[in-house]
C-alpha cells in the first residue's frame, strides 16, 4: 500500500506540482491537499498520513504556526518544510525545526522549476530519507562505554570485529572537534551544541548539508541558544576555543595550519562532491595537514555516508576519536551507520549523550 502524503500549500498550483510527483512515485500518494494551516490542522486530526509537506507563508495559519499548535497538543506527525531560499524563510525554516519538522525542501521559484527533474529527485530522495525507504533497518548497537582495554565495533556488512580506542578522559594538548550532518540535523544539533560549555577546550568546525543562507539562519540561531560561540564561518577565520563554526551553504570549509601554530578557515568554491557542498569528507581530509593532537570526529543523522572517506583517510594520518549517533535516535541512520560499518566508530551515543561526551574527551579550559 502507498503511503499517504499530505500537501500544504496556498498556491494551487505549487499544489498541483507537487501532487504529481507524489503520484508518480510506486512509494507515495497524495489524496489530500490544504490551503493554509487550519485545513491542514483539521485533516492531520482525522486523518493518517506518513508525512506532511508544509509550505511556510501562508493565510490564516501558516506553516510555523500550525508546527507550533501540533508541538502543543502533543500531535505528532513527519513533517518536511517547503520553503523559499528569502532570507525571512530561511530564519523561519530553522525556527520550524524547533517545532517538529524533521527535514525542508528548497522551493522553486517558479512553476516551471516546478516541474522540473532536480526539485522531484530532491522530494523523493528527501521522502525516502525520512520514511525509511532508502535504507535498511540498523543493526543493533550498543550505547554504552566499553569497559574493555580494547574497544570492538561490529561492521554490520562483514560481522568482522575492528579493534578501536577505549574511550578516555581528556587528554592534554592541542585538539580540534569536527562534527558533519545531514538530513534532521539542523533539529539534531539543538540537542547538541547548546549543551556543550562554554570553555570547551577546543573549538569545532561543523558541516550540515544546506543550501545557501539557511546556515547564517542556522548559526544565528544556534548561537542565541548556546553557551560556546556560534558562527557561520568566514574566509581566514582563525579557530579559537569555545566556538563553533559552521560551513556555509555553497562552500566547502577546509582547516589551514598557519606557521604560528593556530589553525585558520579556507572556504572553497570548487565543484560539488556527490551534490554536496560544503561535503564532510572535505573538511575531514584537509585536516589531515593540521598540528592538531588529536581530533575528535562526530557524525549524526543524515542520509548518504558523507564522512566515511574522510574519517579514514584522516585515521591515518593523525590520533582521532570517533563518534557516531546510535540509530533510535536518528531521523536517518544513513551517515553514522556508514561510519560503524567501516569499523570507525569508538563510542556510539544516543543524540543527548553526544555533547556530554563531547566534553569528557576533549575537556574543558
Amino acid at each position: 500500500m502507498k503511503k499517504n502524503i499530505l500537501v500544504v500549500d496556498d498556491s494551487a498550483l505549487m499544489r498541483r506540482a507537487i501532487c504529481d510527483i507524489v503520484n508518480t512515485s510506486n512509494e507515495y500518494e497524495a489524496k489530500d491537499t490544504c490551503r493554509d494551516g487550519l485545513e491542514a490542522y483539521d485533516k492531520i486530526k482525522k486523518g493518517n498520513y506518513a508525512a506532511v509537506l508544509l509550505d511556510i507563508n501562508m493565510p490564516r495559519m501558516n506553516g510555523l504556526e500550525l508546527l507550533q499548535k501540533l508541538q502543543k497538543e502533543n500531535i505528532r506527525v513527519t513533517v518536511i518544510v517547503v520553503s523559499s531560499l528569502a532570507k525571512e524563510d530561511a530564519d523561519i525554516t530553522v525556527k520550524a525545526m524547533e517545532y517538529g519538522a524533521v527535514d525542508f525542501l528548497t522551493k522553486p521559484e517558479n512553476i516551471i522549476e516546478a516541474k522540473g527533474v532536480q526539485f522531484r529527485n530532491n522530494m523523493v530522495s528527501i521522502l525516502d530519507a525520512v520514511l525509511g525507504n532508502s535504507k535498511t533497518r540498523p543493526i543493533a548497537t550498543s550505547t554504552a562505554t566499553a569497559a574493555s582495554t580494547v574497544r570492538k565495533t561490529v561492521s554490520a556488512v562483514s560481522g568482522r570485529t575492528v579493534p578501536r580506542k577505549q574511550p578516555a578522559a581528556a587528554s592534554s594538548g592541542k585538539k580540534l572537534v569536527a562534527l558533519a550532518c545531514s538530513t534532521g540535523g539542523p533539529k539534531a544539533l539543538q540537542s547538541v551544541i547548546p549543551y556543550l560549555e562554554r570553555n570547551m577546550d577546543a573549538p569545532m568546525v561543523l558541516v550540515q548539508h544546506m543550501p545557501i543562507g539557511f546556515t547564517k539562519s542556522m548559526a544565528d540561531r544556534l548561537n542565541e541558544l548556546s553557551k560556546v560561540h556560534v558562527k557561520e564561518a568566514e574566509e581566514n577565520d582563525i579557530l579559537k576555543k569555545g566556538y563553533v563554526y559552521v560551513a556555509p551553504g555553497g562552500y566547502h570549509l577546509e582547516v589551514v595550519p598557519l606557521k604560528d601554530g593556530n589553525h585558520k578557515v579556507h572556504l572553497s568554491d570548487a565543484p560539488a562532491i556527490g551534490g554536496l557542498r560544503p561535503c564532510a569528507n572535505v573538511t575531514y581530509k584537509s585536516l589531515r595537514r593540521s598540528t592538531y593532537d588529536e581530533i575528535t570526529c562526530v557524525v549524526l543523522t543524515g542520509m548518504g555516508a558523507d564522512g566515511t572517506e574522510g574519517i579514514r583517510e584522516l585515521n591515518k594520518a593523525k590520533p582521532i576519536y570517533v563518534i557516531t549517533q546510535d540509530a533510535p535516535s536518528c531521523v536517518v541512520y544513513g551517515m553514522p551507520k556508514a561510519v560503524v560499518e567501516a569499523g570507525l566508530s569508538d563510542e556510539v551515543a544516543t543524540l543527548t549523550d553526544i555533547p556530554k561526551r563531547i566534553i569528557n574527551h576533549v575537556g574543558v579550559k
